[in-house]
């Protein structure tokens, strides 16, 4: 009674409703897939046949693509459970301006993904003739499926074949940064969603394949192919299979879902927890490697912690993230457009600059554009040339050697530097070259990672300025401090630009407003040294 009334549900709903259809989970055949339509050309090369070699290519058909093609297969993992196993398989490349490679993932259902590596941190590139590849993971035992096979990510051509799978030794170790025997425990509560959910596929899977047949059939009715008497038994027939196809299927995961039950009562099902090994990292500078599920990144220069290797990936490649700004390097005086014969010492007169500044990705799915703003404080010194220190004469701010001023007629100054001190507020129009990665089909856009441009400017108010000189009386060092406003600028605005590779840049800056306000000849700052921004 049972199976009549799952034809009849069946039989109504393959005839009514309009589902759209679902792919077979499990083939022996290689299955196409891309990103976006019309970006690649995926197919069986015919060229090889005559080498009796099934060899596929992958052929991208626009000169910029932003995503990847992909050819797979996916197959239940039983066999394979608690092995270790090694995919193995040729591919020649032509002119692959990003990357490709072999891949492998290991899921539980379609709730977990328990290992997987796509050669990305080793990826083939440009040109190259065959040469095999590999790609190694541990099947743990709580896993449902293996997806694998092989992509380009970009633009290019590859050619691939003889990809196989094998059973290895557990000494073997496992490639990519998401290894099966570091896989989380799973809870209970998401293991029998997952059951749940994948029973629901089922189910839903067999109506679309009936309406599918159902469909089929009477088109042949319409186009006089069949009778009506023919087309209603055939559709008995394939409703019959579809619902048998239902209670085995059905059965089996139910069996699955009482039998997790039964291991939650009996104490066997362990709650969530990271199986992987912890620790901590403190870092200096940016570190492009990989940590650790468990493992704590502490990035000084950076002020930023990082909690496991997918905390860092997500942070990272926000739409908007945070950088700190340290910059350093030689200051000096413009006059008359030049910095020629300065009255300033070149090696002794720098500049400092540190701040925090925040980095706008300007479009969603690209990573060139982006808006860099913030907040900095820069110091600008200044240190005359020829035992000379800065006096004021009413509105005018001029050079003094220690002869003109009787409190230092006989002392020679060892050091004079006049230091200003401003809060700006930069803004850059920045191209960053940094390519987009993809991990477990997931897309990610750090910055930071390449060449990067930046053209704009900066806008602020003077804090202080001081003037610092140090000489020697009777034989003591003696260092005076004098604050005060030396008549220059109480605001500043300038142009800035950067050009550099990863955290590091040569940075230009240049003050469109005079250094003294009212001097009769204008001399502007200029800076040129190196910046650091930490991601």
């Amino acid at each position: 009674m049972r199976k009549i009334i799952l034809i009849s549900i069946l039989f109504l709903v393959a005839a009514v409703a309009k589902l759209s259809a679902q792919k077979v989970p499990y083939s022996d055949q290689w299955a196409f897939r891309q990103d976006n339509s019309n970006s690649y050309e995926l197919k069986q090369d015919k060229a090889y046949d005559a080498s009796n070699q099934e060899v596929y290519s992958i052929k991208s058909l626009k000169p910029k693509i932003s995503g990847f093609g992909n050819i797979m297969k996916s197959m239940a993992s039983d066999e394979y459970k608690g092995k270790t196993v090694k995919m193995t398989g040729y591919i020649k490349s032509e002119n692959v301006k990003s990357w490709a490679g072999l891949w492998m993932r290991v899921d539980y259902y379609s709730t977990d993904v328990l290992a997987f590596d796509n050669m990305r941190n080793r990826g083939i590139k440009r040109t190259k003739d065959w040469e095999k590849y590999e790609v190694v993971l541990f099947v743990p035992q709580e896993a449902t499926s293996i997806s694998y096979g092989v992509l380009l990510d970009g633009t290019g051509q590859i050619w691939f074949k003889d990809v196989q799978l094998e059973i290895v030794d557990d000494s073997i170790p496992e490639t990519g940064y998401n290894k099966g025997r570091d896989h989380k425990i799973i809870s209970f509560e998401k293991r029998a969603k997952a059951i749940a959910n994948e029973i629901k596929k089922i189910t839903e899977g067999e109506k679309d394949a009936l309406k599918t047949e159902i469909e089929k059939i009477d088109k042949d009715l319409a186009d006089g192919a069949i009778t009506k008497a023919n087309a209603d038994e055939l559709k008995l027939e394939k409703a019959k299979v579809h619902a048998a196809a239902i209670e085995t299927r059905v059965t089996l995961e139910q069996e699955k879902l009482n039998q997790l039950v039964q291991d939650k009562v009996n104490g066997k099902v362990t709650e969530e927890k990271d199986t992987r090994s912890g620790g901590r990292m403190i870092i200096m500078g940016n570190n492009t490697g990989e940590i650790g599920e468990r493992q704590t990144e502490i990035n000084i220069t950076s002020m930023k912690v990082y909690n496991g290797q997918e905390d860092k990936e997500e942070r990272q490649s926000k739409r908007t993230t945070s950088q700190l700004v340290l910059a350093t390097g030689l200051n000096n005086l413009v006059t008359n457009g030049s910095v020629s014969k300065s009255d300033f010492r070149y090696a002794g007169s720098h500049f400092y600059e540190w701040g925090v500044t925040y980095n706008t990705r300007l479009v969603e799915n690209n990573n060139l554009l982006h808006a860099k703003y913030g907040l900095s404080l820069m110091y600008n010194n200044l240190r005359p040339t020829n035992n000379r220190f800065f006096e004021t004469s009413g509105n005018q701010t001029i050079l003094q050697t220690n002869t003109s001023n009787p409190a230092f007629n006989s002392i020679r100054i060892d050091d004079a530097r006049l230091r200003n001190v401003y809060l700006v507020m930069p803004l850059h129009l920045e191209f960053d070259f940094s390519e987009k990665t993809v991990k477990e089909d997931r897309t990610y856009y750090k910055t930071h990672q390449s060449w990067r441009i930046g053209l704009g400017g900066y806008a602020g108010a003077r804090l202080k300025t001081k003037q610092i000189l140090q000489y020697q009386v009777d034989n003591h060092d003696v260092t005076d401090k004098y604050k005060g406003g030396f008549n220059t600028s109480d605001f500043i605005y300038g142009l800035s630009t950067y050009v550099g590779y990863g955290a590091t840049s040569l940075y230009l800056k240049y003050d469109l407003n005079p250094l003294f306000k009212d001097n009769v000849v204008k001399q502007n700052n200029v800076s040129l040294g190196v910046r650091f921004d930490f991601n």
